[in-house]
């Protein structure tokens, strides 16, 4: 945790005993507000559910998993008083994933915010909660905190019983959730402020992410899909295989079981009505009708019969002839009114294949079919006389609607219950994955993604960062973050090891180009300590380069170093030209001078010689331009190559101020040196013309710092020769 929320764990240790307590404690509370509300409400009549209350801020306060597991238990235990309340768990467990979903986007930290719920909350528990009720019991007018609204609904005629009563039950929980967001409101902002932040249930593996950690992993982008996405689609995909599974061993199951249940029924319904039928009197049963008393009390316990099973649609007796059907008993029913006695009815047409079976009086199995009256399940039981010759049937039907209802019914809950436990399987695997492996790993990749090599300094935070992760899951993340943690180290620690070997080489090569540059300069007795003060005015003309910004593209750190450090090379093909030219006391001829040009291609290929011994030719690229170009003139009257401009490379245009401003203020066995200020004069003069005008702008604006290299590099001469590690020094300071 990061900002305000690390202060708050100063105050409070939630992971102390005490607090774990007050935590348990606080989400059983959740509990009892969901098992103590709705009865309240009952008890004082009044038509509200508030059953989510507890769900509510327990989601809220909680994360997913406290708040599905609230709403879990808050439909087991009142499946004790009514066990069809298990099959709205999936409501339950909608709200609490919903709820969270709105306090982690900050919905209940204004009153007018959540607000804004109460439409989602009222779709899922009215709309969704309706379908559920009309899938499993299907609409009426019956029992039910809504049933009142419900039925007026109804009878004002402007709705059908299935509008009036899901339009009774969108309004009387838009009213519940309502009641419920505000109350859950309150309770949420009853809690100390100090505490909330260990009501959110975790279960950290390491040391806890910050808020902003949590966010990029969260928005974490990946090449395809992300692992928290495969695992929940891997989670997802085997529950939705076991679920079709689950379906349809489950329709098989209870098709057939309905199946035999229905049979069994229409079977039992036709055996009692063909025991109360007299085989001699049926002639009389037909010929009297109502008008026979016996007739009238078998009519009415045929009723009984039919009343007695709810299943049972029609029960009748039937004889049948030749010409047809001839009924002997036809029960009423609310929408069929039953034939009377004696008539005969044309065969229906899924009668016609059991014709001779019927007129020969054999039983017959149940049959499934189309008839007038619907598709029924129709059971025949033959009536026998004393001979055991048939003389009428007794049949009993159920619609068979009523089966695909029943299957309908049975498959909803089926549906719910799963859906139910599908949300909390779901949640608590992510909780799981989240804390055991997608942080861990993240962890890991947003510390090594930002681990910093440039310096030591840099390295060893970047090191405690990742060592402070303490990421302790116990299984192959641990040894992943173990192997990481050592492996870095180790390459931190050779990192340093190469860093310095690599600066004791970078010493003893800047070493050698002086060494290399002594031995060119002892040969050449007028130019004194002429490399180290090119050097140094070189340096000095990069600085306030930089600092101007010009060249910005081309003065890196690297460049600038890499012409510093060759700086004292620029005279090296020197060691090409004979002494007798280079000591020479007087003025040169001008063949004498000819000659001399050529240490500038002589320097050239030395250098170039050098370059092709070594893999990586760095600072020796621009060691070659200073050697070949440093007399180079910007209006192109220089040697070798009469380049001008910025075609003259920019480290040998720095040069050729620098080495001309030495050779002015520099005693020569040819002439006496120039004053300061008359050196700095030529150099304004031949702005433009023999030199780069910005180079020699910025070298004359900083006159004062130029002077001071000169005197201390006099001081230096007039103390003798300064041992090699002084020339290091000089060098890098």
């Amino acid at each position: 945790m990061s900002g305000d929320s690390t202060k708050l764990e100063k105050t409070v240790d939630f992971k102390s005993n005490r607090y774990l307590a007050f935590q348990i404690a606080f989400f059983a509370g959740a509990v009892v507000v969901n098992f103590v509300l709705p009865r309240a409400a009952g008890m004082l009549g009044l038509p509200l559910y508030l059953d989510n209350v507890g769900t509510l801020f327990a989601a809220v306060l909680g994360g997913y998993l406290p708040g599905i597991v609230v709403g879990y238990l808050n439909n087991i235990i009142n499946m004790q008083g009514n066990p069809g309340n298990a099959y709205y768990v999936v409501l339950s467990t909608l709200i609490a994933a919903s709820g969270t979903w709105f306090g982690r986007k900050g919905f209940f930290d204004r009153f007018g915010k959540a607000l804004l719920t109460i439409p989602v909350f009222a779709f899922i528990g009215g709309v969704l909660g309706s379908i559920i009720t009309w899938l499993i019991y299907g609409f009426g007018m019956g029992e039910g905190i809504s049933a009142p609204f419900a039925r007026a609904l109804y009878e004002s005629g402007r709705l059908n019983v299935f509008w009036a009563q899901m339009t009774s039950d969108v309004v009387i929980d838009l009213i519940d959730k309502a009641i419920t967001v505000v109350l859950a409101f309150i309770i949420i902002k009853a809690i100390p402020e100090q505490l909330k932040p260990g009501l959110w249930l975790t279960g950290w593996r390491q040391a806890p992410l910050s808020k902003e950690a949590l966010n990029k992993v969260r928005k974490n982008i990946t090449r395809s899909f992300s692992l928290r996405g495969k695992i929940v689609t891997i989670i997802s995909v085997i529950m939705f295989c076991v679920a079709v599974v689950t379906t349809i061993i489950s329709y098989i199951l209870f098709q057939g079981f309905a199946m035999k249940q229905y049979t069994y029924s229409c079977d039992s319904a036709a055996k009692l009505a063909a025991g109360l039928i007299d085989p001699d009197r049926v002639d009389d049963y037909i010929a009297q009708g109502e008008s026979d008393p016996e007739y009238t009390a078998l009519e009415n316990r045929l009723y009984s019969i039919k009343n007695g099973n709810q299943d049972i649609e029609y029960v009748y007796v039937y004889r049948f002839r030749e010409e047809g059907v001839e009924v002997i008993f036809d029960i009423d029913t609310e929408d069929v009114p039953g034939q009377d006695p004696g008539a005969v009815i044309p065969y229906e047409e899924y009668l016609l294949p059991y014709k001779e079976q019927l007129l020969a009086g054999e039983p017959i199995e149940p049959l499934e079919d189309d008839t007038i009256y619907g598709r029924l399940l129709t059971v025949f039981e033959p009536v026998y006389d004393q001979s055991g010759r048939c003389v009428c049937y007794a049949a009993a039907d159920i619609k068979v609607e009523d089966i695909r209802i029943a299957t309908l019914n049975y498959m909803t809950k089926v549906f719910s219950l799963f859906m139910g436990f599908y949300i909390f399987i779901l949640s608590l695997c992510i909780w799981l994955v989240d804390y055991h492996l997608i942080y861990p790993i993240s962890a890991m990749t947003l510390t090594t993604r930002k681990f910093a090599y440039e310096s030591e300094e840099s390295r060893e935070n970047s090191v405690d960062l990742l060592q402070s992760l303490h990421i302790a899951t116990g299984d192959e993340i641990e040894n992943l973050y173990d192997s990481i943690s050592k492996t870095i180290a180790e390459t931190v620690g050779y990192l340093e090891d190469v860093e310095a070997k690599g600066e004791e080489i970078a010493h003893m090569q800047n070493g050698l180009i002086y060494v290399l540059a002594d031995m060119v300069e002892s040969r050449d007795k007028n130019t004194g300590d002429h490399v180290r003060k090119t050097a140094a005015y070189v340096r000095l003309i990069l600085k306030h380069m930089k600092e101007k910004g010009l060249h910005a593209d081309v003065l890196t750190d690297e460049y600038m170093a890499d012409v510093a450090n060759s700086a004292p090379l620029h005279d090296v093909g020197k060691i090409m030209v004979s002494d007798v030219i280079l000591n020479k006391p007087g003025r040169l001829t001008d063949e004498e001078f000819a000659i001399m040009k050529t240490h500038t291609t002589a320097g050239k290929k030395i250098i170039a010689s050098a370059m092709s011994l070594v893999s990586d030719s760095g600072y020796l690229k621009e060691a070659r331009n200073l050697a070949t170009y440093h007399h180079e003139r910007w209006d192109g009257k220089g040697y070798p190559s009469g380049k001008a401009g910025e075609e003259i490379p920019l480290s040998a245009r720095i040069m050729a101020v620098a080495d001309v401003f030495d050779a002015l203020v520099s005693r020569r066995s040819y002439k006496e040196p120039f004053t300061f200020e008359k050196a700095m004069d030529i150099i304004r003069e031949g702005a433009g013309t023999q030199f780069d005008p910005q180079i020699a702008e910025i070298f004359i604006a900083a006159a004062d710092e130029v002077r001071e290299i000169t005197i201390a590099h006099e001081s230096m001469l007039g103390q003798g020769i300064r041992t090699f590690a002084e020339d290091v020094a000089a060098m890098e300071s």
